[in-house]
């Protein structure tokens, strides 16, 4: 009886791709580790160079430190001034015109006859500048509807104010005389219409109205006495203020520009 043979095993011929794959991976991670090895940051190797070359070829050593910052420029001369003292201008003269003075002057140059005459008045400090009118320019008796005059008066200070973006608070005053109309039963309501007036005018002139405000003090901050009629013409007025800025004004809204003790001087023309 013949024995049975036993089936030969396969020889795989195909296992050298195994280590040949793992050959190939470590090869490809070895270049990598390299390459990464080799890559130089081109502007620190441009610094750290500049820095080598530098102290390779300074000629001698030197002990000056490095200078953190900006440098200044030493130097034993004393400072000289711009100006001599012999040559130097006045100061009102060198020192910039501001906006309140700008207007100022404008207004003095554009008003000169009824500036004479005590319509107007231009008033003033560094904070803000008031131009005080009569409300006869302006108003009939008892009444809030401008006349011609005011018209062309308001046209005019509207086309100086124009250029500016101070802020302008119009205040209306009368005298403490009682008016009982249907309109304006007291002076609160004839002071807070005629300014309101000048307001609406000043926007039809072209003055932003974000810039203006207007109020009424009616017969209860007076600057003369009304015991005589020359008393009442003063106290019967219109007040246009123009302040620095915004804070000044809301500061002021709330005394108006004669709640203060001590008026603001009057300003003249100035020279520029």
């Amino acid at each position: 009886m013949a024995r049975r043979r036993q089936p030969e095993e396969h020889e795989n011929h195909e296992r050298w791709l195994v280590s040949y794959a793992d050959f190939i991976t470590l090869l490809f991670a070895f270049f990598v580790v390299m390459y990464s090895i080799s890559s130089v940051n081109e502007g620190k190797y441009k610094v750290l160079s500049q820095a080598l070359v530098g102290v390779f070829n300074e000629p001698e050593r030197s002990l000056k430190p490095i200078p953190i910052g900006d440098e200044h420029v030493v130097t034993t001369k004393p400072a000289e001034p711009l100006i001599k003292d012999a040559v130097q201008p006045d100061a009102a003269i060198s020192s910039p015109i501001t906006p309140l003075q700008s207007i100022a002057n404008q207004v003095n140059d554009a008003f000169g006859d009824l500036i004479k005459s005590d319509q107007l008045t231009v008033r003033g400090n560094e904070q803000w500048i008031e131009i005080e009118l009569k409300s006869g320019l302006l108003f009939g008796s008892g009444d809030a509807i401008p006349s011609d005059k005011a018209f062309a008066i308001i046209e005019k200070v509207s086309r100086i104010l124009k250029p500016f973006d101070n802020p302008v608070h119009v205040e209306g005053f009368t005298d403490d005389q009682p008016i009982r109309t249907s309109q304006y039963p007291t002076n609160w309501e004839l002071s807070s219409a005629r300014s309101s007036s000048i307001v609406r005018m000043m926007a039809s002139e072209g003055i932003n109205p974000s810039r203006m405000a207007s109020v009424g003090y009616g017969e209860f901050q007076p600057i003369t006495a009304n015991t005589t009629p020359e008393g009442r013409a003063n106290n019967r007025r219109v007040v246009l203020v123009i302040s620095r800025n915004l804070d000044v004004r809301r500061a002021l809204t709330g005394a108006g520009s004669t709640g203060s003790n001590e008026r603001p001087p009057i300003i003249k023309r100035s020279g520029t």
